[in-house]
């Protein structure tokens, strides 16, 4: 694994003026805690961790890519564009669906507004403005930009973040709908409506450098395709998923590689492991931290970060009020519960149970869970969910993906092999404003 750890694939380098950046920053650890970069403006701090402050210049880009989400109404226009639908002939097919066009529109308007409110404070302060959408974000784009802001809510934060890979240039989310979007990766939601104010924080150096760390994967075996299949606004069905990663198979190369290949993405929230259909088991052998591989069937197999642990993760293995209440009372039945049961016990129960299941998105490790998984004779689950800093899984499946952060899908049926683990080199740079 060691070798594994020092290899890098083309997307991995740094440039030269990526490279002329770090060097800066670097300088910066030595020094006063401030700097500039060859034409970037001034840096981020490097540091041992999350919550690093700033240095007291602050940060202050000269370029800023701005990545903003494809909505739901724009999502409806390209969808039915080839059909040469009239605006009206939109109206009437969203009915028809139960959709209301005049909410999806009134949405659009206002994520469109506050979008153009990002953009034209960044040019206010003379900072060099490309906007892009979804199809439009890529490597390019990125080496072009001092920092990435994501404009949406945490579904547009984690593809901003998807095509990151150099350690300090920071990605900010502004979240452009807070009525509908939770928006936990994004800047406070006031900052919608007063981004001048949040940019005045960066110049003053108040905020915090955070380093949400994320997971890569490593692919081997026989057969394997190494090429991803973007999922992102698709919405593709499982006969049009199969045959997306099908097509894909047959016009790369690469798919007879037996690896260990490092795959050209970074996991942000988790990776997914499981069969295309879901009321199909999946098949799989997995060992944690190098121990005994062990045979299991379930629901699927999910790994996350600090990040993630707020996300999926935590709605796998949560607990209900009503699921604690019935256990304590089995365990007062059986004599080994003398205090009376009541709604704050009760809450206090749930509630200390379901925060174990969170971890800050700084630290270097994972926390898998086993979706469901299927106990008897010949299939067991010693570990339903634990944390861990490395999991490798073997496929046993017929028809399964593994699914980063719910929108790159990589082909994983019987045969291929995958190690997941954390490696702090690909921790992605985020920022917390003091309040």
């Amino acid at each position: 694994m060691s070798a594994w750890r020092g290899s890098r694939c083309g997307s991995l380098c740094l440039g030269g003026r990526a490279a002329a950046r770090r060097s800066a920053l670097l300088r910066q650890r030595a020094g006063t805690g401030t700097g500039t970069g060859t034409g970037t403006g001034t840096g981020p701090c490097s540091g041992n961790g999350g919550g690093v402050r700033a240095g007291a210049g602050g940060f202050r880009p000269s370029r800023v890519a701005v990545v903003a989400k494809t909505t739901r109404y724009e999502f409806e226009q390209q969808r039915y564009r080839y059909a040469g639908l009239s605006e009206d002939d939109l109206r009437q097919l969203l009915a028809l669906k139960g959709s209301n066009y005049a909410g999806l529109l009134e949405r659009h308007r206002i994520h469109t507004k506050n979008v153009e409110h990002v953009v034209d404070s960044l040019r206010n302060e003379r900072i060099e403005v490309r906007l892009v959408k979804r199809r439009e974000y890529n490597e390019e784009t990125v080496r072009w930009a001092d920092a990435v802001i994501s404009a949406g809510g945490d579904g547009t934060m984690l593809l901003a973040a998807s095509k990151v890979f150099d350690k300090f240039k920071p990605v900010i989310g502004v979240n452009t709908d807070p009525e509908r979007s939770e928006g936990h990766l994004c800047l406070p939601v006031r900052y919608t409506h007063s981004f001048p104010e949040a940019l005045q924080k960066l110049y003053r150096g108040e905020f915090r450098w955070q380093w949400r760390q994320r997971i890569r994967l490593y692919l081997e075996g026989t057969g394997i395709n190494p090429v991803p299949v973007d999922l992102h606004e698709q919405q593709l069905s499982q006969e049009q998923h199969s045959r997306a990663h099908i097509n894909e198979r047959f016009q790369d190369q690469r798919s007879d590689i037996s690896g260990p290949h490092l795959l050209p993405v970074r996991a942000l929230n988790e990776v997914f492991i499981g069969e295309s259909l879901s009321s199909r088991a999946s098949y799989y052998e997995i060992s944690v931290d190098d121990g005994p591989w062990e045979k299991q069937k379930s629901s699927g197999l999910n790994v996350c970060t600090g990040t993630g642990s707020k996300a999926w993760s935590y709605n796998i293995n949560k607990v209900a009020n009503q699921a604690v209440e019935e256990i304590l009372n089995i365990a007062k039945k059986h004599g080994s519960l003398n205090t009376p049961l009541n709604t704050e016990l009760i809450q206090k129960v749930t509630n200390d149970y379901n925060d174990s299941l969170l971890y800050s998105p700084e630290e270097p490790k994972m926390f898998f869970s086993i979706r469901e998984p299927i106990v008897n004779r010949v299939f067991s689950s010693s570990r339903q969910r634990g944390f861990s800093s490395k999991v490798c899984v073997r496929s046993r499946c017929w028809d399964a993906c593994m699914v980063v952060d719910g929108g790159t899908s990589f082909e994983f049926n019987d045969g291929a092999i995958a190690s997941i683990l954390i490696d702090t080199e690909d921790a992605l740079c985020t920022v917390l404003l003091e309040e």
